[in-house]
Formats: structure tokens, C-alpha cells, sequence
């Protein structure tokens, strides 16, 4: 029997309630038996910094007024383009908490809650929740990568389900942590009535659409973690995408996923292969502070990022802008 996720249509009070997520009836009836959906399209936002590396919560606002004349499905933050690993956990929830209050209320915020043990992601993910989440996403433990196989993960993530007051989404980013979710352990945790979905950033199509398949019945939902392979993604299952190139060029990603969605694939194409090259320059090639940069050029605040991630050099800057212009970007 297919479980329905209660968490959208219940009230706050509600979604508070301490049950037991396995020993949760996997069948829901009535009006507010309504999944919390996740498709769409979502940028992993930056956290702007001033000179002295405080959180420039009004640059952030700034930024948020912008975002909210885009078609986004809602906002992811701190996931790893917000630099997440150098705020301190108050700095963290104060972020969450400042998103949801300048965001409309049918936006979703989606806020990073995982850390490297299993007590301090459950604590966090119960303040992202206080602080107005509607879900979190939980990045897999890294330290002790090679003790992180399928039965420690599965135990690790299915007790912060079984805890969180929210939805849970499973992040896996194997470029930052050197680890990716194992299959089986996915497929396991797509079961529990609190996991509604996966960040997959590997870029695997093979294993996204595997995943898809091996997840199809159950209510769970995959989000591709790159703007690289989101027209690949649709075409293999996904439902939407958190991509950090939406944090420039939002509009265009949000035009993809039209296009894509209402089966344009031919216009899709055209448009994910001039995506391609500058969403590599802000991911895996340059990283955040080329992320930073870019949003610089289209109009936003990006800035420095905290110590020690490094400013781009001149070479590295010219090669970012070669990359947004040579595809009619700039």
C-alpha cells in the first residue's frame, strides 16, 4: 500500500507531533492527506558576507526580493552553495529563519540540517524546523567515510526521520563528501513515510533513472542536483531540480523545466546545451566563488566568500566569463 506523506496540509502544531515515523499508519485518508510536493525548481542560495565576514543579512534580503519575481518552486538554503560547513549552527538556523520570514508563504524552504553525527543533524534538523522549514535536506556523514556503508546510513538517516518534525529529502553530493548514497540504501530509505524525495548531485543518469524505477512505488520523488543534467533528469523520472546556476539564471532554468514538463523536448535541448558550460564554471570547475561572481554580473549580491575559500584569480575570472558569454549569457 502506497504511503501519503500528511506533512502540507497539516497545521505547524501538527507537523510538531513526536510519532514514531515506521510505526506511522502507511494509509491516510480525508482532505488533508496531501504529500508535500517537490517539483519544481529551487536555487541553493548563496550566503552573502560583509567585509568582516558577518552574515550581511541584508544583502540576503535583497537577493530574496529578486528571487521571489522568479517561477520557483521555493528556496534550498544552506545546502553547500551556502557555504553551510563555515556558519556556526546559530548562523545557520538565523539564516533559515530570515528566508522564511521574507519569503511568500506557498514558497517552500528546504534548509540544510545534516552534520557528521547523528544526535547533533537530529537537534539541528528540529531548530531548521522551529526556524519555518517546510522540509530539510540531510547530507550523508563523511568524516569516517569508509565505516559509512548501506547499514550505517540507513540507521542514521532513518532516525532523523523517525525525529523530524518535517519531511525529510536525502542529499547526495559525492564531489564534496567523497561519498555517494548507495542504491540499496536509497531504495530502503524511500520507504519511510518521512523521506519524500532525494538530491541526487552525482549526475549519474543511469542511477537517477534506476532510482526512479526501483522507488516507483513508493511516494518518493528525485530532484537532479545540477543544472548540467536536468533535461536528463526529466527524461528519466526526476520532478524537479536544485541547481545552483538558478541562483543566476533563474528565469532560464525555470524555462527549462516548462519546456521539459510540457514535453518541448527539442527547445529543451537547445536550451539545457547553453546551459551546460556555465553551470560547470559555478559547480565542479570554479565552485562557489565562481557562483559568487556570476551573481555579481546578473545583478545580485554574491560577494566574498568566508575564509578559506579563495577569491577567483584573473585567469579563473576571464575563463568564467568566457563561459557565460560565449553562450549568449553575457
Amino acid at each position: 500500500m502506497l504511503c501519503v506523506r500528511v506533512w502540507r496540509g497539516l497545521s505547524p502544531r501538527c507537523r510538531g507531533g513526536h510519532l514514531t515515523a515506521w510505526n506511522r499508519s502507511r494509509s491516510h485518508t480525508g482532505a488533508a492527506a496531501a504529500k508535500l510536493d517537490l517539483s519544481g525548481i529551487y536555487p541553493p542560495i548563496a550566503t552573502p558576507f560583509t567585509a568582516k565576514e558577518d552574515v550581511d543579512y541584508h544583502r540576503l534580503q535583497e537577493n530574496l526580493q529578486k528571487y521571489a519575481k522568479i517561477p520557483f518552486k521555493g528556496l534550498v538554503v544552506q545546502g553547500s552553495n551556502g557555504e553551510y560547513p563555515y556558519l556556526t549552527e546559530e548562523e545557520r538556523v538565523e539564516v533559515v529563519r530570515t528566508v522564511r520570514r521574507s519569503l511568500q508563504a506557498d514558497k517552500l524552504v528546504m534548509a540544510g540540517s545534516g552534520c557528521e553525527s547523528t544526535r547533533a543533524t537530529v537537534q539541528l534538523t528540529e531548530r531548521m524546523a522551529a526556524a519555518g522549514a517546510d522540509a530539510v535536506l540531510v547530507v550523508n556523514p563523511c568524516f569516517y567515510k569508509g565505516k559509512m556503508d548501506s547499514h550505517a546510513l540507513i540507521q542514521h538517516f532513518t532516525k532523523v526521520a523517525d525525529s523530524s518534525p518535517v519531511p525529510v529529502v536525502l542529499y547526495s553530493v559525492p564531489a564534496n563528501t567523497g561519498l555517494e548514497l548507495p542504491l540499496d540504501a536509497v531504495v530502503h530509505l524511500s520507504q519511510h513515510p518521512n523521506i519524500v524525495g532525494l538530491k541526487d548531485s552525482g549526475g549519474d543518469i543511469t542511477r537517477i533513472g534506476l532510482i526512479v524505477h526501483k522507488t516507483k512505488t513508493q511516494d518518493f520523488q528525485v530532484l537532479a542536483g545540477s543544472a548540467g543534467f536536468l533535461m536528463a533528469a526529466y527524461c528519466v523520472g526526476a520532478v524537479g531540480g536544485v541547481c545552483a546556476l538558478a541562483n543566476v539564471l533563474g528565469q532560464e532554468l525555470c524555462e527549462l523545466e516548462r519546456l521539459c514538463v510540457s514535453g518541448r523536448w527539442e527547445e529543451a535541448r537547445v536550451l539545457q546545451q547553453r546551459l551546460i558550460e556555465p553551470n560547470a564554471a559555478v559547480t565542479r570547475k570554479l565552485g562557489v566563488p565562481a557562483l559568487k561572481q556570476a551573481m555579481e554580473w546578473f545583478g545580485f549580491h554574491g560577494g566574498a566568500c568566508r575564509s578559506p575559500l579563495q577569491p577567483l584569480t584573473e585567469a579563473e575570472t576571464k575563463q568564467l566569463r568566457r563561459d557565460f558569454s560565449s553562450n549568449g549569457w553575457l
